[in-house]
């Protein structure tokens, strides 16, 4: 009987070069993330180490890069906080990402308004609903100094 290799048997037949390529070209991948999606298909030890290296010179994997697709996709829709989460899962590094708080810092009452005004038609009447609003916000991973703010000068705009 033949010996059926796994990557034959998924059906896509692809180095890890290859498939580090295919998930490269969809978005950009720490390399941490990439470790963890090509594990799975590494034939020998050592390999996946080798290709990531050999991407990494050649500048596929950027971890720059990452971090400023994180934060193009999604600083319009979520606050400091949920980005800072999403860019620790993602293995980046901690000077990476605090720099990368701290940019986003600077525009975070802005963009948590007009998250609010997208998603509100105007202030709470009661006590429950800026208590709505304000779990919606934190959902959203602002702090509690700019949900205050935002909430607050809501009421001041009636």
């Amino acid at each position: 009987m033949n010996a059926v290799k796994p990557a034959a048997r998924a059906g896509s037949g692809l180095s890890l070069k290859g498939r580090a390529l295919r998930y490269l070209a969809a978005r950009e991948h720490s390399r941490p993330e990439l470790e963890r999606k090509l594990k799975p298909h590494e034939e020998t030890p050592g390999q996946l180490a080798q290709v990531l290296d050999e991407l990494q010179a050649k500048d596929f994997i950027s971890e720059a890069r990452v971090v400023e697709s994180v934060i193009n996709r999604r600083a319009g829709r979520f606050g400091a906080s949920r980005i800072r989460y999403e860019l620790q899962n993602k293995g980046l590094g901690a000077e990476a990402v605090a720099d990368a708080v701290e940019r986003l810092k600077g525009s975070e009452l802005e963009r948590a308004r007009d998250i609010w005004r997208k998603k509100f038609d105007g202030p709470a009447l009661d006590a429950a609903g800026k208590a709505r609003q304000m779990r919606f916000l934190a959902a959203r991973g602002f702090g509690g100094d700019v949900i205050r703010r935002v909430v607050s000068q809501a009421d001041d705009d009636i």
